[in-house]
């Protein structure tokens, strides 16, 4: 039996429509949902470290990508039904022929528009092995580089900006590792 009109409420009726459009095969695009129905991106970075000095790539000065021409972390968007973990080993060797022996899960960051899967593990082998295969440039960053906020790159022959979310989440990461290397405390008053 087909339900009338006024049997429907308006959260069902609503219920049903959003039903139909995932149904449909030409139903609209994510982007035509309600905002709180659009699944965030995701994407898996991994901050590659040899001691103090962190791997960031130069990206490409391309405008519809995130963070163009900014210092960033290597890493990508996850692929439909892929792990973030699966995510971050794949990146790193598609951009840069790496295959990260070790790596852990550091943060998940939710931003207003994207979900950011944070990685960290050592860098094994010299920089000059990597093959750069996307972006224009990369190199390891000082401390002092991190907190300065942007380094000279011989490739682009300019000094660029590292993008801000990035430039948070090292930040983040040193003042946790600080924590983590902290010797620990005398006991009090034995």
């Amino acid at each position: 039996m087909i339900a009338k009109d006024e049997d429907l409420t308006l959260p069902s009726f609503f219920k049903i429509y959003l039903l139909a459009l995932y149904i449909q095969p030409h139903s609209p695009s994510p982007t035509h949902l309600p905002p709180a129905m659009v699944p965030k991106p995701e994407v898996a970075i991994a901050i590659l470290y040899q001691g103090d000095r962190f791997l960031l790539q130069l990206r490409d000065d391309i405008p519809t990508i995130a963070w163009p021409g900014h210092w960033a972390f290597f890493g990508g968007h996850l692929e439909p039904d892929e792990s973030a973990d699966v995510a971050v080993q794949r990146e790193l060797m598609e951009e840069i022929g790496y295959a990260a022996p070790q790596l852990a899960l550091f943060q998940r960051l939710e931003a207003e528009s994207v979900v950011r899967h944070v990685y960290h593990g050592p860098l094994v082998v010299p920089v000059a092995s990597l093959l750069l295969t996307e972006g224009l440039d990369l190199g390891l960053w000082s401390v002092d580089d991190i907190r300065q906020g942007k380094r000279y790159s011989a490739r682009a022959k300019e000094e660029r900006p590292i993008g801000p979310p990035h430039q948070q989440i090292l930040l983040s990461f040193l003042g946790h590792r600080r924590i983590e290397q902290a010797p620990p405390s005398p006991k009090q008053g034995l």
